[in-house]
């Protein structure tokens, strides 16, 4: 595993303080995949981005003449383009469930992270998302109890999605209860440890931690 740093087909385009470009990297050295990734910012966007990008975003995925520009599109398309090992069930209702999983983190973690994050709310606004983020994640706890991975045996989409929020903790001023939070800790852990993950990260990302 490892993202391969040569020359390939692939490039992706990447924010290395962002949680949406952080996901597709970690399906990126998951799979493996050959992939020049560049970082860069919104704000200061290679000419290539612009010309492709009809919003002008990050991440941005280039692959031959396909671009993508949504994160989780980037993501179920690697998992079918670099088939193994395969992050997404192979039965349609399981597939349905590990979205509808995706879909409930966007809605119910997502955004209140994208708000602390942005640096655009008041101090009101950033205490009211850390509480409602905080308590979501002391709630779901004890479901870690039961599988190594989220509601699964195996390291999914779906964990690509919650790593990089869970990383970004410290940087979001939210500190987890340990009595309450275990098997939430312990799932952390074991996220993090893996080879695929720390061969994601950025050096912003890496700079989070120290």
């Amino acid at each position: 595993m490892g993202v391969v740093a040569k020359r390939s087909s692939m490039t992706f385009y990447s924010n290395g303080d962002d949680h949406y470009s952080h996901r597709v990297r970690i399906v990126l050295a998951e799979k493996g995949v050959a992939v020049d990734i560049v970082d860069c910012k919104e704000s200061d966007l290679p000419e290539d981005v612009a010309a492709l990008n009809p919003y002008n975003s990050l991440p941005t995925l280039l692959d031959r003449e396909l671009v993508l520009y949504e994160p989780n599109v980037m993501m179920e398309y690697l998992d079918e383009r670099f088939p193994h090992p395969p992050l997404l069930p192979v039965y349609p209702v399981a597939r349905a469930e590990s979205r509808l999983f995706v879909h409930r983190i966007q809605k119910d973690w997502c955004a209140p992270a994208d708000l602390i994050l942005s640096g655009n709310a008041s101090d009101a606004q950033v205490e009211k998302a850390r509480k409602e983020l905080r308590d979501g994640l002391v709630a779901v706890s004890p479901i870690f109890a039961e599988k190594p991975f989220f509601m699964s045996d195996e390291f999914s989409l779906v964990d690509c999605c919650i790593a990089p929020l869970l990383w970004r903790l410290p940087v979001m001023g939210i500190e987890l209860p340990e009595a309450q939070c275990k098997p939430l800790i312990g799932y952390m852990e074991r996220l993090f440890e893996r080879e695929s993950f720390q061969a994601s990260l950025s050096d912003a990302e890496r700079e989070m931690r120290d």
